[in-house]
């Protein structure tokens, strides 16, 4: 076992769990990886191969036995009749009856409505009342003669999560990890390869845990798909309700003005928007105006009642274009509805992840390692719920005063949710603290940088924060605007002494590149000088729509050769500028899938700089060629295969192909300016 797998087996024994195992038992069972988990907890918590291996196969027989299929559920109420008596693992939802006055029990799989179910059960499991709780019930069957008598019956009720967890002994024996031994097991925890991901990654990864340890937290997370942005809210625990963005009412969130029932933030601790983007939704606008204020204030008004609730709020969607595009054309919240892109509205967002940075989920970075059952981790969150860490940092540093009161709290409760997931015990350094707090910094400046934009009256500020030992000030950028700068970014002057009284401030001048003609290039065996960007260029600079047509891309050194050639384009394109790039290619059996996998990488790869790759096989092909919007048609001889190969990764030629040697060829370069 890794150092990590050995710790976790060592000081938490009995609630770790093998993450591979959940895939192995899961099936085609619709269940959120918590179900699993605690079935896994109780069977397979140990690292002994036999009684793992064992412990799984009960696990597998529990859900093939008890799981309700909803195909199935005409086979599992015929087995609750027959037997009298039968469990089953099934979503319950609870509705109180006013007009028989009593609760009655839906079962989401089952397809079971309106089984009438004990006052204790729903008094002491009150979640019921809301959407659904996953439960292990004992059903019972017994006919009545009774007209419009049920003979359903619910003889016991459990749902599924751990009952009791030791808070002061997680944080004790949190002490023996380091800070990235911790960081790596909390991975592990929710599923993922830590060795695939850089310390931000990762702890991009784990802010998606603050609104399970935060009371009030509002985040928002917008990027590409694919990222996992919404799963950590669905499987990851019982205490977090994952809904459809356009699915929500005010009555369902809030309160429901003729029942008088309390909606899902007030069973909940995180309530979570998935597919929240999209700017031809439609929202209610009045639910809009009561998010604001239970955002800003904690509570809620419905009628002439006025209620308070903890719920966090999470809305994650996709972005439409990429960062480069969006920080030069619009905002980084261009994405949403109409009803949502409202700056009173986001003003209350406490932190905005950047989802553009988080990489697409590939199978190698997911881990079978050992993590924390789930539920644990859950349960443990839940209780530092109580705990504030919001003024922690002040021991070592102080916010500049120009930071508002709102974007104060909001840095506060980021910092105080990542001590709480990383430093439970609340034991850590001067260092420590400065990483959390500039990333927290970072994540509030996100919201309100994007809000300026959209409002000039919100004014700018300054997000620094001085370290009280030594009076040093440093200012925290988000890093977009480190890369790509921002909008209405000014020209970088140059200074020009004009005399010791005098300096005249001027722009760089630009400098003016040849203008590419049409003709053909001849290349010679062994010649070398040459490379993709003295040939392509500058006929590729302009262009939007890029066609590449070679059937030979499918070895490695082929892949490596179109690599290459995507980074010029890269490279050329104008920033905030979207680029189609199309390949046409042929393959074989023996490489198509090799290819297909690399090709699907590459178009992750690609997205984040705005260039959207797409590919398609065709046997016929034998011309190559370049065809570009622009007006230039580039014949390429050997398509991009006008290298020879190099003497391996030690050799300079691998990575710079001036060096290398080229194949005979010519490229033929035609412009039509009709085009």
């Amino acid at each position: 076992m890794s150092t990590i797998d050995q710790l976790l087996n060592t000081h938490f024994s009995g609630k770790v769990v093998r993450k591979d195992l959940t895939k192995l038992v899961k099936g085609n069972a619709i269940v959120p990886t918590y179900v699993l988990e605690y079935l896994l907890g109780q069977y397979c918590a140990t690292d002994v191969e036999d009684t793992i291996a064992e412990g799984v196969e009960n696990v597998k027989n529990i859900i093939s036995r008890h799981f309700v299929h909803r195909d199935e559920a005409q086979m599992i109420k015929s087995t609750i009749r027959e037997k009298g008596s039968h469990r089953i693992i099934d979503k319950v939802s609870v509705k109180l009856n006013d007009r028989k006055d009593v609760y009655e029990a839906d079962f989401a799989n089952l397809g079971l409505n309106k089984v009438v179910i004990s006052d204790l059960v729903v008094k002491d499991h009150k979640k019921l009342l809301s959407s659904g709780v996953w439960c292990i019930v004992t059903m019972g069957y017994m006919p009545s003669d009774e007209r419009d008598v049920s003979p359903w019956i619910i003889d016991n009720l459990k749902p599924i999560q751990i009952a009791n967890i030791d808070v002061a002994e997680y944080k004790a024996t949190r002490r023996h990890f380091s800070k990235e031994e911790w960081i790596d097991a909390l991975m592990q925890s929710i599923g993922l390869n830590p060795k695939e991901f850089s310390f931000r990654s990762k702890l991009l990864q784990l802010s998606r845990l603050i609104p399970f340890a935060e009371n009030n937290y509002n985040l928002i997370e917008l990027g590409p798909k694919g990222t996992g942005k919404s799963h950590i809210y669905s499987e990851m625990s019982p205490h977090g309700m994952l809904i459809s963005g356009g699915e929500v009412s005010k009555a369902k969130l809030f309160v429901n003005n003729t029942t008088g029932d309390i909606g899902l933030v007030g069973y909940w601790d995180v309530v979570a928007y998935d597919e929240f983007a999209g700017k031809d939704k439609r929202a209610d606008r009045g639910l809009v105006d009561i998010l604001k204020n239970y955002m800003a204030n904690k509570s809620f008004s419905r009628g002439t009642q006025v209620y308070g609730a903890s719920a966090s709020m999470v809305f994650v969607g996709n972005t439409d274009h990429s960062v480069p595009y969006m920080l030069k054309h619009s905002d980084l919240f261009e994405a949403l509805p109409r009803d949502y892109y409202d700056t009173a509205f986001l003003d209350r967002i406490h932190a905005y992840l950047p989802g553009w940075e988080v990489q697409k989920l590939r199978n190698e970075m997911f881990t079978s390692d050992y993590g924390f059952i789930v539920d644990y981790l859950a349960e443990v969150l839940k209780e530092l719920r109580k705990e504030d860490h919001t003024h922690a940092y002040t021991e070592f540093f102080e916010l500049s005063d120009s930071i508002t009161t709102r974007d104060k709290t909001a840095i506060s409760k980021t910092f105080s949710g990542l001590v709480k997931v990383i430093f439970p015990d609340g034991s850590f350094g001067k260092e420590d603290a400065q990483e959390l707090l500039e990333f927290a910094i970072e994540c509030r400046r996100r919201v309100k940088e994007q809000l300026h934009i959209m409002d000039e009256t919100f004014e700018k500020v300054d997000f620094s924060y001085t370290d009280k030992s030594s009076g040093t000030k440093k200012e925290v950028q988000t890093l977009e605007i480190i890369e790509y700068g921002a909008k209405d970014k000014a020209p970088e002057p140059t200074f020009e002494a004009a005399s010791e009284s005098d300096i005249v401030v001027a722009t760089k001048p630009e400098v003016k590149e040849a203008e590419p003609e049409a003709g053909q290039k001849i290349i010679r065996d062994n010649q070398t000088g040459v490379s993709y960007e003295k040939l392509f260029g500058r006929h590729l600079a302009g262009a939007t729509d890029i066609k590449l047509t070679d059937p030979y891309i499918r070895l490695p050194y082929q892949l490596r050769n179109f690599m290459e050639f995507t980074a010029l384009v890269a490279k050329v394109k104008v920033e905030g500028q979207e680029i189609k790039l199309h390949l046409i290619t042929s393959n074989n059996e023996d490489y198509l899938e090799n290819a297909k996998g690399a090709f699907k990488e590459i178009i992750d790869s690609l997205e984040p700089s705005g260039i959207f790759f797409s590919f398609e096989f065709d046997e016929n092909i034998h011309d190559r060629s370049i065809e570009l919007n622009n007006g230039w048609k580039i014949l390429l001889g050997r398509g991009l295969d006008i290298f020879q190969k190099t003497n391996g990764r030690c050799d300079i030629a691998e990575y710079y192909q001036e060096k290398r040697l080229c194949k005979a060829c010519e490229i033929t370069f035609l412009f039509d300016s009709k085009v």
